[in-house]
């Protein structure tokens, strides 16, 4: 995710520098056809370019509202998965105990479980990130395994669909915690309930991921932006000719300008598609994660934790 205020004009370079030398060159071309070489029949009615105009305007704004709906909705996922993790962390901290006149285990065994508890929520988060990603198998061994006892490692690394069975070993402890005694009824049903809630924020997630935006939309309006500047400067170098002489290149700057607008809000739109392609406009995944695994860990009393995650030129991964 782009954290500045401002775009940098690399940036900006980067996303539109092609439509912009393309533009350039053919609105010159029109130009130059038009004026030194008399050729007015080039010249259309100002009228239906304006129509097509706000045609287009309607339908990549159409286009840009569904992609930035779709990138909301996944910072919106991810937001409920740190609070639902928090919620985790607590609860298993005050639900998993003794039950009032059973033995007392042994307070390391005690926190050992919680530990165990909340290291494997923190794998879950960065096991998910790495799916929604297709980066599994680049990261896993420092991103999520050390978080696993070495025996659940090797089972689930391997499987086409990891978050989910480590949300399957939550759910086996809690009951194997049930049975020993640890839980009451109502505590293990409380965080099964929580289990719920991230199977619901990974379904998401999985939704926006495997669910490419509708195509039909995505390439209309590309095809129709590239068709408004094509005509654009057909329908204005005679409104820039009648002027006066000499003004018809005022068109080219003009003509430019507006095609490279309605350009940039179609690549605008474009980027904003796929918010876990670890693309410098996407969900920050990494970043929240690491804010998951630091407030765990503090929770755990532990002392030596990572870094919070910073932004690298800019972007925040």
């Amino acid at each position: 995710m782009y954290v500045r205020n401002n775009l940098r004009f690399s940036v900006i370079r980067r996303l539109t520098w092609r439509g912009l030398v393309i533009f350039i060159f053919y609105d010159f071309l029109i130009c130059v056809l038009y004026g030194p070489l008399r050729m007015h029949f080039l010249d259309i009615p100002w009228q239906p370019v304006a129509t097509l105009g706000t045609a287009v305007a309607f339908y990549i704004g159409f286009k840009s509202n569904g992609s930035y709906d779709r990138f909301w909705e996944g910072r919106q996922l991810w937001g409920s998965i740190v609070n639902t993790s928090r919620v985790w962390a607590i609860r298993a901290f005050h639900f998993v105990e003794p039950l009032p006149g059973d033995r007392l285990p042994d307070s390391e065994d005690l926190l050992h479980l919680h530990r165990r508890l909340l290291y494997r929520q923190i794998a879950w988060v960065n096991a998910l990130r790495l799916h929604l990603r297709r980066q599994t198998a680049e990261l896993w061994d420092t991103d999520v395994a050390p978080f696993l006892d070495p025996t659940e490692d090797v089972d689930v690394r391997l499987l086409s669909n990891p978050p989910t069975h480590l949300l399957r070993q939550q759910s086996n402890e809690l009951r194997e915690l049930h049975q020993r005694g640890l839980l009451t009824e109502f505590r293990h049903v409380a965080l099964m309930d929580t289990i719920q809630d991230m199977f619901n924020a990974q379904g998401g997630c999985e939704r926006i991921k495997n669910t490419p935006f509708p195509r039909q939309y995505a390439f209309f309006s590309f095809i129709f932006v590239w068709v408004f500047a094509a005509v654009l400067p057909l329908g204005l170098v005679e409104e820039f000719d009648k002027m006066g002489p000499g003004h018809v290149w005022l068109m080219i700057p003009f003509a430019v300008l507006v095609s490279w607008v309605f350009n940039t809000i179609e690549v605008v739109g474009h980027t904003s598609e796929n918010p876990f392609e670890n693309d410098i406009y996407d969900v920050p995944m990494t970043a929240i994660c690491r804010t998951i695994e630091i407030d765990l860990r503090e929770l755990l009393a532990e002392t030596k934790l990572p870094p919070k995650a910073e932004a690298v030129d800019d972007v925040l991964y």
